[in-house]
């Protein structure tokens, strides 16, 4: 991916109140962050969604009077079909995030189908913002990946430039997101659609329900929640005395960089205001690391008031032990540093599960 050094750029601001914005995905976890963020900053936004992760639920911005979503599978909708929408037609930016996801259960269970799926979903997404390039007023497609596309990097923190050298992911989800970032590159090189890349470090937060088809996994005898660590964490902690051990996965020292959904949000939609993100990488993501056991002593100690003893179980057969970004580049190329602790997180999704139960 090209670079810049900070001498070559000075950030620039091209925000439209009236943009209008165009995101796959809106109803799931990092989308409906990012329709709030965009809605709360002056966009018009126009959702694309099928509901096929968590069913048909409700989401903060679905009443909003500039918000509008359109109810397709955008991995079998053609485009003759997707150009019919006129609401489409005066979009500024596209933002790619719908993609078939789950827990890392999930990427191995479901490894064909994800795959498949998501290929289906960016060839249509890409076809869809060609078109809008080519004959109406769409400026950028915004991507977004994963910090999985680093699965096998053994450099730390990881710079987006560490992509021209790992090795490429072995889990097909992994895979397929760095397909996703060639989808950008072959559409730049053919057509000069401009870009960007987009890869969020483990968004935290509340919203993040079980996916449907989720497969049952068990942290000691209790049934994960979901194979996202924060919520099945709380999970667990709620469902046990202070006097239980708590289970948890592995040796606990798996590293990983907690964002909070907002602040995931609030980094892609200043990309998108700045001029000086156009066919670039960013990593967003929190510059603390924080290790699994370490997470579960907070979320204990937020529950229960003292610090837990561990029961050690297997650990996930894929687990990545290390995913640590270097979050330098977005913060001097458009300004952007996450601003929500760890701690702060954990007591919003405290809270949010509590209510749920």
């Amino acid at each position: 991916m090209p670079t810049h050094t900070l001498m070559e750029l000075s950030i620039t601001y091209v925000k439209d109140q009236t943009m209008k914005v165009i995101v796959t995905g809106s109803q799931g976890f990092i989308g409906s962050y990012l329709c709030n963020e965009l809605l709360d900053n002056g966009y018009h936004v126009v959702g694309i969604d099928n509901y096929s992760k968590y069913g048909e639920v409700s989401r903060p911005h679905d009443t909003h009077k500039n918000f509008h979503l359109i109810k397709e599978d955008i991995s079998t909708c053609t485009l003759e079909k997707l150009s019919s929408y006129e609401i489409l037609k005066d979009a500024q930016h596209l933002v790619a995030g719908a993609a078939m996801i789950g827990g890392i259960s999930y990427f191995h269970k479901y490894a064909y189908d994800l795959l498949a799926t998501n290929e289906r979903i960016l060839a249509n997404t890409f076809d869809l913002a060609l078109l809008l390039k080519q004959e109406h007023n769409l400026k950028k497609i915004t991507v977004i990946s994963s910090s999985m596309v680093f699965e096998n990097c053994n450099t730390y923190p990881t710079p987006e430039s560490a992509i021209e050298s790992s090795p490429p992911p072995s889990s097909t989800y992994g895979f397929q997101k760095l397909s996703s970032e060639f989808f950008c590159l072959g559409a730049w090189e053919q057509y000069k659609l401009p870009y960007t890349i987009i890869r969020p470090f483990n968004c935290v937060g509340i919203g993040e329900e079980e996916a449907l088809g989720e497969e049952e996994v068990y942290s000691g005898n209790i049934k994960m929640l979901m194979s996202h660590v924060l919520p099945d964490l709380i999970h667990k902690a709620l469902l046990l005395d202070k006097e239980n051990k708590m289970p948890i996965l592995g040796d606990g020292n798996q590293i990983r960089h907690y964002t909070n959904g907002k602040d995931i949000a609030r980094g892609i939609r200043m990309s998108l205001d700045s001029s000086n993100t156009i066919n670039e990488d960013f990593n967003i993501s929190s510059s603390v690391r924080t290790s699994v056991s370490e997470l579960a002593t907070l979320v204990w100690n937020k529950i229960h008031g003292c610090d837990p003893t561990f029961e050690h179980c297997d650990p996930f057969e894929y687990d990545v032990q290390v995913r640590s970004p270097d979050v330098k580049k977005a913060k001097d190329i458009f300004g952007f540093e996450a601003e929500i602790s760890l701690e702060e997180s954990v007591e919003e999704v405290i809270q949010w599960m509590k209510n749920r139960v």
